[in-house]
């Protein structure tokens, strides 16, 4: 018999988990990884965005084009990009699959009698450890062509000369601490769903139990 249990811990576990999976998969397609120098033409000035394989500029006087400037996996700015894509994007398939997971963590608790929490756990913070590795790489290939040609030619490893960091890399690095609680909240939910009071809602034979 199925047992819908919802607690509060386990519900922001599961919210939490579900908001970081979204958050990292926005990251990574976004092209606003680096903010280029700005630039300026007859209607005034812009500054062009540069993503992990996507990049935003302005086409004529107000049209944006926004797209991948890599057609291929190669052609990809650097090879410590394309190992951080590698990386982020394996972070982001676990957080994923574990965001799918904690919905049907409200009615099973277990598999092969194990905590479906504690294994979850495990693999948000083996996630983010992939996702560490792979916003650690990501500045190590600033010294490539692709990024001298936004940000200027003092560009260097870790550098960025006259770029910014925009938005997507912080996202990124939001997602990737917020995985690592979602490792420690799941230990909570696990705690809060195998309590001795669900133990007794489920004796007197509810099947759905709902506690603070």
């Amino acid at each position: 018999m199925c047992h819908v249990i919802v607690t509060c811990r386990s519900m922001l576990w599961t919210l939490l988990s579900i908001v970081v999976a979204f958050a990292e998969l926005i990251a990574f397609m976004s092209p606003d990884w680096l903010l280029g120098s700005p630039r300026s033409d007859s209607v005034g000035e812009h500054r062009p965005s540069l993503g992990l394989y996507s990049r935003c500029r302005r086409i004529g006087a107000r049209s944006v084009s926004c797209g991948p400037y890599a057609d291929t996996f190669g052609e990809v700015a650097s090879g410590f990009w394309q190992a951080a894509m590698l990386f982020l994007a394996a972070g982001t398939l676990v957080l994923g699959c574990v965001a799918c997971i904690s919905v049907f963590s409200m009615c099973f608790q277990s598999i092969l009698k194990k905590s479906l929490f504690n294994i979850c756990g495990l693999l948000q913070a083996i996630a983010g450890l992939l996702l560490m590795v792979g916003l650690m790489l990501y500045p190590a290939g600033w010294g490539s062509e692709k990024v001298m040609s936004y940000c200027g030619p003092e560009a260097l490893p870790f550098r960025p000369a006259h770029c910014s960091l925009g938005w997507a890399f912080y996202a990124a690095i939001g997602g990737t601490l917020a995985s690592f609680l979602c490792a420690v909240l799941s230990a909570q939910a696990e705690i809060a769903t195998s309590s001795d009071k669900v133990q007794e809602e489920i004796e007197e034979g509810k099947s759905l139990i709902c506690l603070l």
